[in-house]
């Protein structure tokens, strides 16, 4: 069956560079955006109530932009002034380019890991005597505490925000060719909004192998997955598979 409509799972691009956009205008088909989750910060009464003492910390981890914005919301909160010789441990350079919008960045002591956690314990570890507090949401990978505990330090884990699932009682009518995932919780938002949803011919496309067996756990098939060697990036797991299926 030929693809006309693909829905993706995620806010729309803020920069029309996006290779949505190319594909939508190469390949001739509608690509439509809507967020399945989103995130909503914790009350502070809340992470009270997780004994989480700013005072207590000399260096934050810093793993998404969520957790550097409900961070500095949280401390804001408690009226905690962050000292200036705190110690900032980011994931990634996209992390570390977004603490900007709460510190001058070459006043302050910034550590950026090379986009994997495992990456950033190489970082840590070469700090083992700081105060560690990492900020999360209610669903996190244990990839990272187990990191974290097998470097032995001193660390306690706060969260801070939640994953939310998005109402789209809006869409309940309407049809695409491809539903396009990123994450579990998109599978689990798609089901808690729409329980008797059956797949039928919508084509389900996948990013990562915890999302596969999201979909597949409920019984549905998996028609098209990233990454692979041959196509790393979802856009072009799409066009791979639009161009095959418009062919015929």
């Amino acid at each position: 069956m030929k693809v006309k409509t693909i829905l993706v799972s995620q806010p729309k691009p803020k920069t029309e560079t996006s290779p949505y956009f190319d594909l939508a205008e190469k390949q001739k088909v509608k690509v439509d955006f809507r967020s399945f989750i989103h995130v909503e910060g914790i009350p502070v009464k809340e992470v009270r109530a997780q004994k989480v003492d700013l005072n207590n910390y000399t260096a934050i981890i810093l793993t998404s932009r969520n957790a550097v914005d409900h961070f500095f919301r949280i401390a804001e909160e408690m009226r905690f002034t962050v000292p200036d010789d705190m110690k900032y441990f980011c994931q990634s350079e996209a992390v570390a380019y977004y603490l900007q919008k709460y510190v001058v960045y070459r006043k302050r002591k910034i550590y950026v890991g090379n986009r994997t956690f495992p990456e950033l314990t190489k970082l840590i570890k070469k700090h083992k005597d700081e105060k560690f507090l990492l900020p999360s949401s209610d669903k996190l990978k244990p990839l990272i505490p187990a990191e974290l505990d097998k470097l032995g330090v001193d660390w306690k884990r706060a969260d801070l925000y939640r994953t939310v699932v998005s109402d789209l009682s809006d869409l309940e009518d309407v049809f695409y060719d491809i539903l396009v995932f990123f994450s579990p919780s998109g599978i689990d938002s798609l089901f808690k909004n729409f329980p008797d949803f059956k797949q039928n011919n919508t084509r389900i496309a996948v990013f990562g192998n915890t999302t596969i067996k999201a979909v597949e756990d409920r019984g549905l098939r998996v028609d098209i997955a990233a990454p692979t060697p041959e196509t790393p990036s979802m856009t072009m797991a799409l066009e791979k598979y639009i161009k095959e299926a418009n062919k015929k």
